[in-house]
């Protein structure tokens, strides 16, 4: 930073400091205006040389009540409650008539107290000096700060200051470069007794991380800024809470697992995502085991540009495979995911395919061309309401038959192992989205049997937060647009993990799997979505009650709840404490899996929704169509 960036941060960082006392010192500055303006009307008046000796000896008396009147005038008006850096025409108007009128309160005092030595042209040219004294130090404010925004931004945005939590390793990375994105920071906070009182980068340790809800310390403060991704995911939790009651936005540098794999840097602070919420440890893999399961081979990605499929992507770069090869429906969501690969990953040879798993010579072309030794399938519809009704002939089709086309193009490549992406809405399904990917589970159960040379496992897991579809960036829009948020029932609660945790631990179960199985993950315990909803009100900077929640009730084919295993279902450990097999009841026989091709081969856009739930009853028994 240079020396006059410095000066600009500091004065800057000085004028936040003293806004929140901004009535009283506007009053106190326009007092020393009004007695300045009253020696200048003098000097006008009199002239250099008798400007002083030509006054009564109760001038000082006069000019001390002038300044009193002019004060209350200004009070009155509301004159100290303006903010000096948006001066303008309104600002004029109001002064103008504060000056007369203080101005013309003065003279007829003077007058009734019969003080004939204060001469009349100073009383009436002093009201006129004195709103251009007044209005001329609020221009000088403007220009000096918007000079000040301008050297500090770059542009004409406002600054933003903040208060940081963490007085650490990452704080000190951030404090170095923060300032490039036209960042100020006012303080530090840490719980480190050794570092409070301290200077990091110029920056006084300002007390404990409790004290961000003092209003001493948040004082011209615009956000706070949590700074602890090497610190314990309970502490995290406990920072973010506390920065929530400041009542300002709560933002956070990334998370260690981002700048451990490069996709942010320290500087790019974020806002808090539900995930900084959850509160859980990050996942310990099998490093070994995960790498030889990936390393030096080929893998193929079925929805390689959906939300959890992209995050696969890139955690199974991570690993070094000789070959990635991304098959996804959408052009735009390839592009996305073989540019961000392409900038990580510069060496990493990918395969790029637009495909759709629906269409069997599709996928098995792309297997037998790339002759894959792993395929993860995370090709899916998933949105529950969307699947229910006009498109649940879709679902069917996308989820388990397309499941059904990429598991045999993997055993009729010689796959090693074949993953399925389930969900927690396929246990005991009420939808028909859920009671596809039972469909599904059962498709590899079935292929588990045909003595195949490849393993097929599922995996189930419950919501993926900031996935596609998810509510949280719904949830994110409304308070944006000011509210209301609509949660569908007070009491819905759901299973919640991070996309980077759920990848992982896919993985994991890939490493481990042997075929025909159902690995259940380890969700941790509930949330109520209203719980959810609340804290992103209050990590946006808004207090209680300014945002409304609306409840709109639970939609065709929602659950209050959600299962991660049916009632009738046996678990056992595995290797991995995070990780439980689903020992599944019931199987899958050679007579159901011809009646659900022949089903699902016939099945289009003409079957009525009804029709097909009923037909969907029919192969997954537990499916509950209400």
């Amino acid at each position: 930073m240079t020396s006059s960036l410095t000066i600009w941060h500091r004065l800057d960082g000085f004028l936040a400091r003293v806004r929140p006392h901004r009535q009283p010192l506007s009053l106190a500055v326009d007092g020393l205006m009004v007695a300045f303006s009253w020696n200048v009307t003098y000097l006008f008046r009199l002239g250099f040389e008798r400007w002083l000796s030509a006054r009564p000896g109760y001038d000082g008396w006069v000019m001390a009540g002038v300044i009193v009147v002019y004060l209350s005038v200004f009070a009155l008006a509301g004159i100290p409650r303006g903010m000096w850096r948006f001066a303008g025409f309104g600002e004029v108007k109001r002064l103008t008539i504060a000056c007369l009128v203080a101005g013309a309160v003065c003279a007829i005092a003077v007058s009734m107290a019969q003080l004939h030595q204060v001469p009349r042209a100073v009383l009436a040219l002093h009201p006129f000096i004195a709103l251009m004294a007044v209005f001329g130090v609020r221009i000088a404010y403007r220009m000096l700060y918007e000079q000040a925004r301008s050297r500090i931004t770059g542009s004409d945005t406002e600054v933003r200051r903040a208060i940081v939590m963490g007085a650490g390793e990452a704080a000190k990375r951030l404090l170095a470069t923060i300032h490039q994105q036209g960042w100020i920071v006012l303080g530090l906070l840490d719980d480190d007794p050794a570092k409070q009182g301290a200077r990091i980068g110029g920056v006084e340790v300002l007390g404990p991380l409790a004290d961000v809800g003092r209003p001493d310390v948040i004082a011209g403060a615009t956000h706070v800024i949590v700074a602890l991704p090497g610190s314990s995911a309970a502490r995290r939790r406990r920072a973010v809470d506390l920065a929530a009651s400041a009542g300002l936005p709560v933002l956070t540098v990334p998370s260690m697992s981002e700048l451990q794999d490069g996709s942010a840097r320290i500087e790019r602070v974020r806002t808090i995502e539900p995930e900084d919420l959850l509160g859980r440890e990050p996942v310990v893999l099998d490093e070994p085991g995960v790498s030889g399961l990936i390393s030096g081979k080929t893998v193929l990605v079925t929805g390689a540009g959906g939300s959890i499929g992209s995050e696969l992507c890139r955690q199974i770069a991570r690993y070094g495979p000789s070959r990635l090869v991304l098959f996804e429906q959408s052009e735009f969501a390839l592009y996305q995911v073989e540019q961000q690969l392409a900038e990580l990953h510069p060496h990493l040879p990918l395969v790029r395919l637009i495909g759709d798993v629906k269409q069997l010579p599709q996928i098995e072309h792309a297997c037998l061309a790339h002759r894959p030794q792993l395929v993860v399938h995370a090709a899916a519809y998933k949105h529950v309401p969307l699947m229910e009704d006009e498109n649940a002939w879709l679902a069917v089709r996308n989820n388990t038959l397309g499941t059904w086309h990429a598991a045999t193009a993997a055993a009729r490549c010689g796959a090693e192992r074949f993953v399925l992406i389930s969900t927690d809405k396929a246990v005991n399904p009420t939808n028909v989205m859920g009671a596809s990917k039972r469909a599904a589970e059962m498709v590899l159960s079935h292929m588990a049997t045909q003595d195949h040379a490849t393993s097929f496992v599922a995996v189930r897991f419950g919501n993926v937060l900031g996935s596609s579809g998810s509510v949280i960036p719904k949830f994110k829009e409304q308070i944006a647009k000011g509210g209301p948020i609509t949660v569908t029932h007070p009491e819905i609660t759901r299973y919640f993990m991070t996309i980077p945790e759920a990848a992982r631990l896919v993985l994991q179960a890939a490493a481990l799997a042997g075929s025909g199985e159902v690995y259940v993950l380890d969700m941790g315990e509930p949330v109520k979505i209203v719980d959810l909803a609340r804290d992103l009100i209050r990590l946006s900077g808004h207090r209680d009650g300014e945002i409304p929640i609306v409840f709109s009730g639970l939609r065709p084919g929602e659950k209050l709840y959600e299962e991660l295993l049916a009632d009738a279902d046996d678990t056992l450990a595995s290797k991995h404490p995070r990780l439980r097999i689903a020992r599944l009841q019931e199987r899958a026989g050679d007579d159901w899996m011809q009646a659900l091709l022949a089903w699902l081969d016939s099945v289009d856009g003409a079957t009525e929704p009804a029709a097909c739930r009923r037909a969907l009853k029919r192969f997954v028994p537990e499916y509950d169509a209400r």
